[in-house]
């Protein structure tokens, strides 16, 4: 009895039965996909913003930060002229000179353009872009002297070719009747020469200002 094994006995309670057959389940199953990355252009903005803030570490050191509050500038408040002062200083100026007038702005400034052309033509002559290729003074003359000088002197004009005249007729400031000749001058341009002129306008200050008068003149 002593040289024998003793006979095998058979345990009713296996704790690890169950355990073997589980771990012999998951050796047959698949092992488990890597997870489907998405492209770029398939991620919503807040996955974005959440995937580019994922390593981005918050420094509450800097939730409240001190700053120098500056002081509000005060605006002066303008106070408004009186406007009849104002245009005395200018009047002033513009009598010692010291100041332009701009001649567009008064009652004697003359202008007008034959409705067949446009561009402006009469604002660029005021401005002397043309030059003046003859010109004609009619101080010292009388009305009637000066009507038959002023046909003359346009006649020759057209007959020679000139695109751009200059007629100085004064202001008739010494005149007890006003500007007669002046007058004179605009009712010809407007009636007789009408046909014959493109423009005409007051000049510029240098070459007479309200007393003369730039006239651009059709081709024959």
């Amino acid at each position: 009895m002593h040289g024998k094994n003793p006979p095998t006995k058979n345990f009713a309670i296996r704790p690890f039965d169950k355990l073997k057959k589980k771990l012999a389940s998951r050796e047959t199953l698949p092992a488990s996909l890597p997870p489907v990355q998405k492209k770029k252009n398939e991620y919503t903005d807040d996955e974005l913003f959440s995937t580019a803030m994922n390593m981005v570490k918050e420094i509450k050191e800097f939730r409240e930060l001190p700053f120098a509050q500056g002081q509000k500038k005060k605006v002066p408040i303008q106070e408004r002229g009186d406007p009849d002062q104002e245009a005395l200083l200018v009047l002033c100026g513009i009598a010692d000179g010291r100041q332009a007038i701009c001649l567009s702005d008064t009652q004697e400034y003359v202008e007008w353009t034959n409705p067949d052309y446009q561009g402006g033509l009469a604002e660029q002559m005021h401005k002397g872009r043309f030059s003046i290729q003859a010109y004609l003074d009619l101080h010292g003359f009388t009305v009637a002297e000066a009507e038959s000088k002023m046909a003359d002197f346009l006649k020759e004009s057209l007959s020679r070719g000139l695109r751009c005249v200059k007629i100085i007729h004064g202001r008739g400031l010494r005149s007890v009747n006003g500007p007669r000749i002046k007058t004179s001058v605009l009712r010809r341009l407007s009636g007789h020469f009408r046909k014959d002129i493109i423009s005409y306008v007051s000049a510029r200050q240098c070459d007479g200002g309200l007393g003369a008068l730039y006239i651009l003149l059709r081709k024959k």
